[in-house]
């Protein structure tokens, strides 16, 4: 990647975390801008909720089952709009688990690749992460715990860290 160049960054929020939980919202804001945000219909067997993880999003069930899309089609127009790019998450571990189920549960290839923010930062810039990441979130009118905005905060965090700006 250039150094130059913004990443293309994801996020997923879920249902809860560990064992059961599922993906219930992606969006992800790429190097030149564009963005997309979805949520996501559960698919039949998705059925472990968490109350508290509710609470941090704010996404209820209800609100998935009447304007979620369907799993094929988020995984479809996901496939078409990254093919052939290399996204970032900051939760690696969590975000590709529930971006596997996703691609599993529609029975889909990923056409993209996806990697961790960490592999793209030095040992001094990984080291001012963090604390970078709280003062973009104290000082952006962006909304947390919602795919989109965390992905943009994730960029904007990168373009502090890394280029300065």
């Amino acid at each position: 990647m250039d150094m130059d160049t913004l990443p293309n960054i994801i996020d997923l929020e879920a249902s809860g975390f560990g064992r059961g939980s599922y993906p219930i919202e992606i969006g992800f804001v790429l190097s030149n801008g564009d963005s997309y945000c979805s949520l996501i219909q559960p698919a039949k067997g998705w059925d472990k909720w968490d109350r508290s993880a509710e609470q941090i999003h704010g996404i209820s069930q209800e609100i998935l089952f009447k304007v979620g899309k369907p799993v094929a089609e988020i995984a479809q127009t996901i496939n078409q709009l990254l093919s052939g790019e290399m996204i970032y998450s900051d939760a690696w571990g969590n975000d590709s688990s529930w971006l596997g189920l996703l691609f599993d549960e529609a029975n889909m290839p990923m056409n993209f690749r996806m990697d961790s923010i960490r592999s793209l930062l030095t040992e001094e810039q990984a080291a001012i992460w963090h604390e970078t990441k709280e003062r973009v979130i104290e000082t952006t009118p962006l909304k947390r715990h919602r795919a989109s905005s965390d992905a943009a905060i994730i960029q904007i965090t990168y373009e502090m860290v890394v280029l300065g700006s």
